[in-house]
């Protein structure tokens, strides 16, 4: 066992590293092809961003299923499975798909036709759902029309889910890692735990999931200097999807009852085989909440549900006083709570302790979320053990000096948050040189 898992772990680090290499040539690609879109007034970032961060990750998923086809243990996914090359036809048709929007845009119907014929090929390559289990029916066999139907649709909705979440720096890519992560300990579990030889490609394309995304990370972290764009984030969730549809499709409940031995074991043998369905939703749930509020609040204000605005989650973390990087913390913490939980859940679903485990981490969760409506006031004693942010109001009184320098210094950052944001182009200083807004808070902070 000891050595599939070292094979693993060399198939995320080279996906991780070639994707991680690639990303600063094709952000030089795409500043000269002159990917960087205007920012529209619902964006968060105040300066334009190249995109088409989706080639260097593209590069990754090659490299990984290229490196894992000749290791020893990984080649038989290869030989024994159509999937992994179903896999990659897939994620090549959704990646040129990406690449033309990102550079010029594509209607949003051509868009969801090709997510759709995306699927429909690695439908016909063997990559399908054949049976569903149904809480309190059993497993339930499908046609091939009813399978896939629903594999496109798996497929497509959690392709514009990730799509969808894709709002702050590093919100997406990190979000979905964490869901591969805890799918990699889901489906390493089913293929070793249980012996079934079917769950080896989900294994495999969750690891090379998670490669893809921490190769991309430090790129695309706050201040993010290149974002993903449509030709990145539907392909990590088309090879999201892939997973599930292929431990969803290709596991027998059957055999796994027979692997698990005894009624009481086969019935929470079971609950494993629901979590497929279950996984992918823990990018979706964050992003569908978002979804109905959105709509919810927008028909509330007589606007169309399909009109842009700054009403999101994340642009809510944003105003409540979160920072950019604590917002997308906060939403990692959900996303990870939601993601392990099913999987410790899965592990042992008649411990009560999972449970109010899963509980309590809600409740900090909660805690969390509404931090910045209470900034406790440190005393005088303790000014020098807290966060400099719970002794300005002290620090005030004592030194008005060190005061009135500081809040000009605020007042020179809103004055450059207001400032017209600076045109896409190759020449721009944002495009190639440093950024502006560093140069400024230097310059207003020169006063301390």
């Amino acid at each position: 066992m000891g050595q599939p898992v070292r094979e693993y772990l060399l198939t995320l680090c080279v996906t991780a590293a070639v994707t991680y290499l690639l990303t600063g040539p094709v952000r030089k690609f795409a500043i000269a092809a002159g990917a960087m879109p205007d920012i529209r007034a619902r964006d968060v970032h105040r300066e334009p961003t190249p995109r088409l961060g989706g080639i260097a990750m593209f590069g990754g998923l090659c490299a990984g299923l290229l490196v894992a086809s000749h290791l020893t243990n990984l080649k038989s996914v290869f030989e024994n499975s159509n999937e992994p090359r179903a896999l990659l036809s897939g994620a090549a048709l959704i990646w040129i798909l990406g690449v033309l929007d990102d550079k010029w845009g594509v209607d949003a119907l051509v868009k969801l036709g090709g997510q759709m014929i995306a699927a429909g090929v690695m439908v016909l390559q063997g990559l399908t759902i054949l049976w569903i289990p149904i809480p309190g029916v059993g497993t339930v066999s499908l046609t091939p029309m009813q399978g896939t139907l629903l594999t496109v649709a798996l497929v497509v909705i959690t392709i514009n889910a990730v799509n969808f979440v894709d709002g702050l720096d590093g919100l997406a890519s990190g979000m979905v890692c964490i869901a591969a992560a805890a799918f990699f300990m889901y489906a390493y579990r089913m293929w070793f735990g249980y012996g079934i030889e079917a769950a080896a490609p989900a294994t495999l394309f969750s690891v090379v999931l998670m490669g893809m995304c921490l190769g991309f990370l430090p790129h695309n972290m706050h201040p993010a200097r290149i974002f993903m764009g449509d030709s990145g984030s539907m392909l990590i969730g088309l090879v999201m999807a892939a997973g599930a549809v292929s431990v969803t499709g290709q596991v027998d409940p059957d055999l796994l009852n027979l692997k698990a031995g005894g009624l009481r074991e086969a019935t929470h043998a079971m609950v494993p085989v629901y979590i497929p369905l279950l996984l992918p939703l823990t990018v979706i749930a964050v992003p569908v909440a978002d979804l109905i509020l959105a709509i919810v609040r927008r028909t509330w204000k007589g606007q169309s549900p399909f009109a842009a605005d700054r009403g999101h989650l994340h642009h809510r973390l944003l105003e409540i006083g979160h920072s950019h990087s604590r917002a997308v913390l906060i939403m990692y913490f959900w996303s990870a709570l939601i993601a392990f939980g099913a999987v410790a859940y899965s592990a042992n679903n008649a411990s009560m302790w999972i449970v109010l485990g899963i509980v309590l981490l809600s409740a900090v969760g909660l805690v969390l979320l509404l931090l910045p409506r209470f900034t406790p006031r440190a005393p005088q004693w303790a000014e020098r053990m807290v966060p400099p942010r719970y002794r300005r109001l002290a620090r005030a009184v004592v030194d008005p000096a060190g005061a009135a320098a500081e809040a000009e210094a605020e007042a020179a950052a809103a004055a450059e948050e207001e400032r017209e944001p600076v045109p896409a182009g190759i020449n721009g200083a944002t495009a190639i040189g440093d950024r502006s807004r560093f140069v400024d808070r230097r310059r207003a902070n020169s006063h301390h």
